[in-house]
């Protein structure tokens, strides 16, 4: 029966009907994150211990009309392979419209709810095509290339395309020590890094407190009103930081 199953449904097809039943399957589920990316094989969790994070941090957007952009499909080069964490996000968030970008064409793995792009994460006038196309975004997760330079690149495009309100998840953060990727184990303050960067935004939050009358704020400073770091992975809030001082005031000590 197996080998008559072979013969008469392609390869592709039967990868359709796999995916189609862990879809199903994973309905069974609706609300344990972690569970479901088992179901869609994404190694989100047991390769990774990511998702009590994104649950935690995910749960409140899990009935609302959401936009969700994911960097990198996975399968690498191969056309059908891929896009298991894509079917996560749309078993878990049931109501959202979910897209992703890779450099390889991956629209074999397209289906309701689920579009696919090809181009580069740092190509600015590929992602400017693409944001113009999809709108206002909620969450925007990068699984991409991990290389250092790449992660920081896509992050200062992208983050302002971010609502407010909206989370911004930059995963695998290890590469921030690893030369290959562009990282640095011995300099851990190196601004050319995943963590050297994303520490150095971390003072912006508390911007107002810095004496340092008539101070510029960047738009980071402007944006970011939290930040979440994990082993291997990175939550920035955005929204309004308007927090004012509760003693100086505008970046200078009172009567001085």
């Amino acid at each position: 029966m197996k080998q008559m199953f072979k013969k008469f449904i392609t390869y592709q097809n039967r990868l359709k009907i796999r995916y189609k039943g862990r879809a199903l399957f994973a309905k069974l589920y609706p609300f344990n994150l972690s569970k479901i990316a088992r179901i869609h094989k994404t190694d989100k969790f047991g390769g990774h211990f990511y998702t009590p994070h994104y649950q935690n941090h995910f749960s409140k957007f899990k009935f609302k009309r959401n936009t969700i952009l994911e960097i990198g499909v996975g399968g690498y080069e191969d056309p059908y392979l891929g896009g298991n964490s894509l079917r996560m996000w749309k078993s878990y968030f049931p109501f959202s419209k979910i897209y992703s970008l890779d450099i390889h064409d991956k629209s074999f793995l397209q289906e309701n709810r689920i579009k696919i792009f090809k181009g580069s994460q740092v190509d600015f006038n590929f992602l400017d095509t693409i944001t113009v196309e999809i709108g206002g975004i909620d969450i925007i997760i990068d699984d991409g290339s991990h290389i250092n330079e790449h992660v920081i690149e896509s992050f200062k495009y992208l983050f302002p395309k971010l609502k407010n309100g909206g989370i911004y998840v930059v995963e695998d953060t290890q590469t921030s020590y690893w030369k290959d990727y562009g990282g640095d184990s011995i300099n851990l303050d190196n601004k050319e890094t995943i963590y050297g960067f994303f520490k150095g935004l971390i003072d912006g939050l508390n911007n107002e407190e810095f004496v340092i009358e008539g101070y510029q704020k960047s738009y980071f400073d402007k944006h970011i009103v939290s930040m979440h770091f994990y082993h291997n992975m990175i939550f920035i809030y955005k929204g309004e930081n308007n927090e004012l001082s509760n003693f100086l005031v505008k970046n200078k000590i009172p009567h001085e």
